[in-house]
């Protein structure tokens, strides 16, 4: 079995049960394969990990799947019975995640709530990007709750570290609703002050321009807690997030 080959050490099992696995993933890390020629993802590296459960039966659900640059927790379900709990669950509204993210300036309150529906952006004007999402009255529900932990300033200017509750589960959602708050998330090549950093780091990879433009080689944004099933997880930020502060 060519699993341990797969193996990605970079990632970080947090706890883990015969039904369920918890890891801290790095950002720069894709959860699954979204074409032949992808690097090793997380499953791949799971199903190295965990080779002798799929040996004996095991099936892998990622349950809270999170963006290539987005680090974090990532909840995992070894067998379709569990993948099936978590599922309605899901969608009973009984998962409590927080972020963390590092956005650009300070919020004018410690706290707020954004309630704004979104959808992809493609589908009512043109957009260069097929993923990018936006607010729009025609999408579908979503709300997410903001908190300010901490405020500080370099000689970019001001940045905020924000805990981010989201009560939906849309894509991009958080993300969105940041930028949508006139506060976007530092190093966020889609949705920051210029989406053609985006376009740039598809055609070029990563340059000294782009480092720049946006100061972190990803968004900063960090999946910080998960709580489920009277359970709760947590990862600390990063440390190229807590160096940036």
């Amino acid at each position: 079995m060519n699993g341990p080959l797969l193996f990605n050490p970079r990632f970080t099992v947090i706890a883990e049960s015969e039904d369920w696995i918890v890891v801290d993933k790095p950002a720069h890390l894709l959860c699954h394969p979204t074409n032949l020629d992808n690097p090793p993802t997380l499953l791949d590296g799971l199903r190295g990990l965990l080779a002798f459960d799929l040996a004996n039966g095991a099936t892998l659900s990622i349950i809270t799947r999170l963006d290539r640059d987005t680090s974090g927790l990532v909840l995992i379900a070894k067998n379709a019975h569990t993948a099936r709990h978590f599922g309605k669950t899901m969608e009973r509204g009984e998962f409590r995640k927080t972020y963390l993210a590092l956005v650009h300036g300070w919020p004018s309150e410690d706290s707020w709530t954004v309630d704004a529906p979104i959808l992809r952006k493609g589908e009512i004007t043109a957009s260069p990007i097929w993923v990018k999402q936006m607010v729009h009255p025609a999408g579908k529900p979503c709300r997410t709750r903001f908190k300010v932990a901490d405020r500080r300033t370099r000689q970019e200017g001001p940045f905020a570290l924000v805990h981010c509750y989201p009560e939906t589960g849309r894509m991009h959602q958080i993300r969105v609703h940041l930028s949508y708050s006139g506060h976007p998330i530092v190093g966020d090549k889609i949705y920051g002050s210029d989406e053609t950093c985006y376009l740039d780091f598809i055609e070029t990879g990563w340059t000294a321009a782009l480092e720049a433009r946006l100061l972190l080689d990803r968004h900063a944004l960090h999946a910080h807690c998960l709580e489920v099933d009277e359970q709760i997880w947590i990862s600390p930020l990063p440390e190229d997030l807590a160096g940036f502060l």
